[in-house]
């Protein structure tokens, strides 16, 4: 008798648990550590084997199995109830059994902020000519998908795809073989198992919806870009980290849908097996591991996580396990300072992304405190056509700035003001919209001295906007 026999044999002793037409099941991921075959058709009948074991029959198994992983460790998502997982987690060789859980998603200087020039004299390079601006290193992002039409991922001037690449470029709905070129080599998405309200508000391929993945492809890898800017601000040349460097492209996130467990494993699994050299996951695993991490770093592939959109409160760095890169945006050497003048003929200095000069007049307007500027203050105050300033420091522990001014700025555009000033302490959330990511300064922002003035600012004639 041989292994795979004997292996049959022992299943059968297992009590049958098939699926009853009442039960209540979801998606489990079952966890089987290190595949004992190379042969990847071996290693997913396995998993048919035990889900066969359990559910009654293969064509239950068949049906129960969403995923499975075969390429760079072992192990399967299935829809099981609660007491059919509980039967495959004593199974010798399985390690973990848990439910599937969803994740969340967490400029034309930043590179150059860091020391990666793109332009140094030959005599003297520097580590982004060292490493010849990455030049054919494969880079994985498991993420939102792309968004391929982008200049950013131009592949003028690129050689051949790396023959080492085994990936494939995955159509679907706005997305055909034309979407991937010689810097997006590969692309593919994951929408198993996700409801069909899900599916159908957001695009059934890799392509982007909310532009996430697209911005962090970029932020790695994109090609030059000149003459970027955001409405006006900061114009330059947008780069990515290493511009030469190929893309493969996992779209594991939805809108609607997060980013769930199993997708994530089933991407880290392909990856590994179509040959990237580095691995990018910008979403939140706050306390939470994927072991296929593990995996592909054994198999001599960086993974780089995003520390998170969390702090300045210390132990809120997320995707902290040992063998991961973590990496966060935390402050820029930029600014874009803005004017106020009060109607005393003080002028204060703020900062906006607000550039716009046909809207600059020596007007004033009536300026107004609302507190929180939350629909509760906003109620009680009527600030039709007027500036409204938003300042309540006190409520910050529990609505955090970075949360607290896009809430104000929806509510006083529906009041129907002119514009506001939203004052706070030392988190500059400017940066935040122009990193794409968490961003703490010590830079203050129409801070202190408003509050100071905010007698004089409640009764003056008001600001120019």
């Amino acid at each position: 008798m041989d292994s795979r026999t004997g292996f049959c044999c022992a299943l059968l002793l297992v009590t049958l648990l098939p699926l009853s037409a009442n039960a209540s099941t979801k998606l489990y991921i079952v966890y089987m550590g290190e595949k004992k075959h190379d042969d990847p058709s071996v290693v997913t009948a396995s998993h048919h084997d035990v889900l066969s074991s359990v559910l009654g029959s293969k064509d239950e198994a068949l049906k129960s199995i969403v995923y499975s992983y075969k390429h760079g460790f072992s192990g399967f998502a299935a829809m099981l109830t609660k007491s059919q997982a509980e039967t495959v987690a004593n199974f010798p060789e399985v390690v973990t059994v848990k439910p599937n859980t969803f994740h969340k998603l967490h400029t034309t200087r930043s590179w150059d902020f860091l020391g990666l020039e793109y332009y140094q004299p030959p005599q003297q390079p520097g580590l982004l000519q060292k490493a010849n601006y990455g030049k054919d290193v494969i880079i994985g992002v498991i993420d939102s998908g792309i968004w391929p039409e982008s200049p950013s991922f131009a592949d003028n001037g690129y050689g051949p795809v790396p023959a080492r690449w085994k990936g494939k470029c995955q159509t679907g709905q706005e997305f055909n073989k034309t979407s991937c070129n010689r810097k997006i080599i590969g692309a593919r998405w994951y929408g198993r198992g996700l409801n069909a309200e899900v599916l159908k508000s957001n695009y059934k391929s890799p392509r982007d919806i909310n532009g996430h993945g697209t911005h962090v492809a970029s932020t790695i890898a994109g090609v030059e870009v000149r003459g970027v800017s955001y409405g006006g601000l900061g114009t330059g040349v947008a780069r990515g980290g290493a511009p030469h460097a190929r893309l493969g492209i996992y779209k594991v996130c939805w809108v609607g849908g997060g980013c769930p467990d199993a997708a994530i494993l089933a991407a880290i699994d392909d990856a590994i097996h179509d040959g990237v050299d580095v691995l990018s996951l910008s979403v939140g695993l706050a306390g939470h591991e994927i072991p296929g991490t593990l995996h592909a770093v054994q198999r001599g592939i960086s993974v780089v996580f995003a520390g998170g959109n969390d702090g300045p409160v210390p132990q809120t760095v997320t995707n902290a396990v040992p063998w991961v890169t973590t990496v966060a945006a935390s402050t820029i050497d930029r600014a874009f300072p803005t004017l106020i003048s009060l109607g005393n003929n003080e002028k204060l200095v703020g900062r906006s992304l607000m550039y716009n000069a046909s809207l600059i007049s020596n007007d004033f307007k009536d300026l107004v405190y609302a507190g929180s500027c939350d629909a509760e203050s906003m109620a009680s105050v009527n600030v039709t056509g007027k500036i409204v300033l938003c300042y309540a420091p006190a409520d910050a522990k529990e609505t955090p700035p970075r949360v607290a001014l896009p809430n104000a700025i929806n509510h006083t555009a529906e009041a129907g003001a002119k514009g506001l000033i939203f004052a706070q302490y030392t988190f500059n959330l400017l940066d935040n919209l122009w990193l794409g990511r968490n961003a703490l300064s010590p830079t203050y922002w129409w801070i202190l001295r408003l509050h100071k003035e905010s007698y004089r600012i409640g009764t003056s004639k008001g600001v120019p906007w």
